[in-house]
Order: structure tokens, then C-alpha cells, then sequence
């Protein structure tokens, strides 16, 4: 029986050249796919994209498989740039790493496989895809990785039962350590290379400078929820609930001599708000609205039911109570009073190790 053909979405990183290997030892046909997505600024220094390439082209031709490339920069800006800013104009802080997922990697780049004759497409994401039978098909669950402090399934919330069924996470099952051990074992010259970060297919760069080349900047005022004026703001986009860095009145303490948060923007007035103290009550809140909702298995457990959540993803899930308005938008009553709850970021839901699905903060 041939073997099934799987097509690596390789980065030129360490997690997506170990999950190629792990394929191929385990006897699929195993071939690499280097995704463009990004062509606005190709000679600024911030863009590695030709290092990696280099990188991912070098991982292939030690395993002894080829590379495809393929280009998704128009997917890109049409279905995650635009809504990117289309968020920051609104006021709200976006997450592009989870739309990115469910867009171009999950979407396009699976599409694009399948068109190339794949089975399945997999990358180096830390999660698991488990499955079980209904009355009437398989459902595809997303599972916690086996390693908590690299697990994505926040990022990947999103996917489709489609794209579940015709992905594989081979690294899913292993600590970071164990990762850079193989990759190290196997010559590979990434090993090392540390994890990227920054904007999903951008990359990092200088935040205020890059947003300001696609949106105009519009400064306003800064007040205390008294409404005194304390200093000016750059423009609301660039500021986020329970800021705390970079809001340039650093110099004038708030009541007994402590730093300043951001708790709210005004858009019509263009007025950042901002309270005194890490721990102001107005920075803490036990509940919140969502919408766009996503369940994993199509359908949530029930119109009203517990679970565990967090509002981003570093932070240590908490109890909840989630209650549907309807199809797509939902309450979510959080047992402890959660800091900074912020607008456009997604809120994602767990029954222990398995995700459930989530949705975005509104």
C-alpha cells in the first residue's frame, strides 16, 4: 500500500523541520511546502524571509526531500491584513495569529496541498488532534499539547472540522527540549534558532512605526476617569487595556505615587482614559460579551454550561460560566475577576485538555 503523502508547511524553524523528520520516520512520503505571505517591505532588514527559506531548504535537502514555494501574500492581505486594521480603527486590539491559522495555513496552504495531490499537510504547531465517533460521522477534537508552556491550541481555536481532519501536529507529544535535541541529532542547522515572534508572517519590528504606514495617526488627549487631562496620546491604536509601558506621562504619578493603565478609549471623542494603580477596580471585570463564535466539534455542549477560559495567551485558564445569546454571540461569567479584558482579542473555552472552540471579545 503507498504510503500517505504529507506536505510540511516548513518556516525555517526548529518545530516545523523536526515535524518533517518525525514523518518521515514514521514512513510517510514527506514533502516541504515555504509559504510568502508578506511583500510589502521584501528589502527591509525586518523580513527574514530569505534566511529562512535558506534555512527550510537547508533542513530538506538533509532529509532528502523537496521544497515547494508558493506565494499567499493577496490571501494574506485580503483576509487577515484588512481585518487586522479594519480592528484598530475600531478601537479594539486584534490577535492576527489566530485568523493567519485559520486563513492561510489551514485554509489556502491545505487547499493548495490537496490540489498538489497531499493526504494530509502538517506543521510544527504544539497541539494534538484527537477524534471519536458520533451517532452519525468521526469529529475531530483539538487537544492541549503535552507540553504546557508551548501549547497553541489558543492560536488555533478556529479550525474547521475539514481542516482538523487533514492535519497533522507530529510534535504535538513533545516538550520543546525534546524538539532541539532532535533537531540537533539530526544536523540540522536551526536547531537553535530561536522561536519567532511578532506579527504572524511579518514578523518583529518597531509596532508604532509600522501601523502608522497604513493607518494616519490622530492624537488626542489623555484623562483621568475624573476627566482631567494629563497628557496626549499618539492615537488609540497604539494603546491597549491595562497598558501600562509607552503612554508618555511616566513622569506624573497617579494618586499615592503610582503608575498610570490604560482602561478605556473614547473613539468619538478620541480620548485614551486612564486609571492609577495595577490594581484598580476599574481594570478588573467578572464577566464579558463575545461574538463570532467557533465550536471545534460545529455545536457547543450546551446553551448554558462550565468550563474553563483565558482572555490571551499567556495567562492561566479560569472557571467560567458561558451562556449563549444565540448562534454566534454568548455571556461569559468568570468565577474570579479577570484584569484587562480587552476588546478584539479572543476569549478560548476547555473542558480540561480538550478546546473547545472560542470566540472574540467584543
Amino acid at each position: 500500500m503507498k504510503p500517505s503523502r504529507v506536505i510540511v508547511g516548513l518556516s525555517g524553524g526548529v518545530d516545523s523541520s523536526v515535524a518533517a523528520l518525525l514523518l518521515l520516520e514514521k514512513g510517510f512520503q514527506v514533502e516541504g511546502l515555504f509559504m510568502k505571505n508578506w511583500e510589502e517591505d521584501d528589502s527591509s532588514t525586518n523580513c527574514p524571509a530569505t534566511k529562512d527559506f535558506q534555512d527550510a531548504q537547508k533542513v530538506c535537502d538533509i532529509l532528502n526531500i523537496p521544497l515547494h514555494t508558493t506565494n499567499f501574500s493577496s490571501e494574506y492581505w485580503d483576509n487577515v491584513f484588512e481585518h487586522f486594521l479594519t480592528e484598530y480603527r475600531s478601537g479594539r486590539t486584534p490577535n492576527p495569529d489566530i485568523l493567519c491559522n485559520r486563513e492561510i495555513k489551514f485554509k489556502a496552504f491545505l487547499n493548495y496541498s490537496l490540489k498538489l495531490g497531499a493526504d494530509y499537510i502538517a506543521t510544527g504547531h504544539y497541539a494534538q488532534i484527537t477524534s471519536f465517533n458520533d451517532s452519525h460521522h468521526c469529529l475531530y477534537q483539538l487537544q492541549k499539547a503535552a507540553d504546557p508552556s508551548k501549547d497553541q491550541t489558543y492560536f488555533l481555536y478556529a479550525l474547521e472540522q475539514k481542516a482538523l481532519s487533514k492535519s497533522l501536529f507530529p510534535i504535538g507529544d513533545l516538550n520543546k527540549s525534546t524538539v532541539r535535541e532532535i533537531a540537533k541529532s539530526a544536523g540540522f542547522p536551526n536547531s537553535d534558532k530561536k522561536d519567532s515572534t511578532g506579527i504572524c508572517f511579518i514578523g518583529e519590528r518597531k509596532f508604532k512605526n509600522f501601523l502608522s504606514q497604513y493607518m494616519p495617526t490622530e492624537p488626542g488627549i489623555i484623562e483621568t476617569i475624573e476627566g482631567k487631562t494629563i497628557g496626549q496620546h499618539d492615537g488609540l491604536m497604539f494603546y491597549t487595556i491595562g497598558q501600562r509601558q509607552g503612554l508618555g506621562i511616566g513622569g506624573r504619578q497617579g494618586e499615592n505615587n503610582v503608575p498610570w493603565y490604560v482602561v478605556g478609549k473614547d473613539l468619538k471623542r478620541n480620548v485614551l482614559t486612564v486609571v492609577s494603580g495595577e490594581n484598580h477596580p476599574l481594570l478588573y471585570s467578572c464577566k464579558l460579551k463575545a461574538n463570532q463564535l467557533h465550536w471545534i466539534t460545529d455545536s457547543p455542549i450546551q446553551n448554558r454550561f462550565n468550563c474553563t477560559a483565558k482572555i490571551r495567551y499567556r495567562q492561566k485558564e479560569t472557571s467560567c460560566t458561558v451562556e449563549l445569546v444565540d448562534e454566534y454571540n454568548c455571556e461569559v461569567i468568570f468565577e474570579k475577576p479577570q484584569r484587562a479584558i480587552t476588546p478584539g482579542q479572543s476569549i478560548v473555552f476547555y473542558q480540561q485538555d480538550i478546546c473547545l472552540g472560542g470566540g472574540i471579545i467584543h
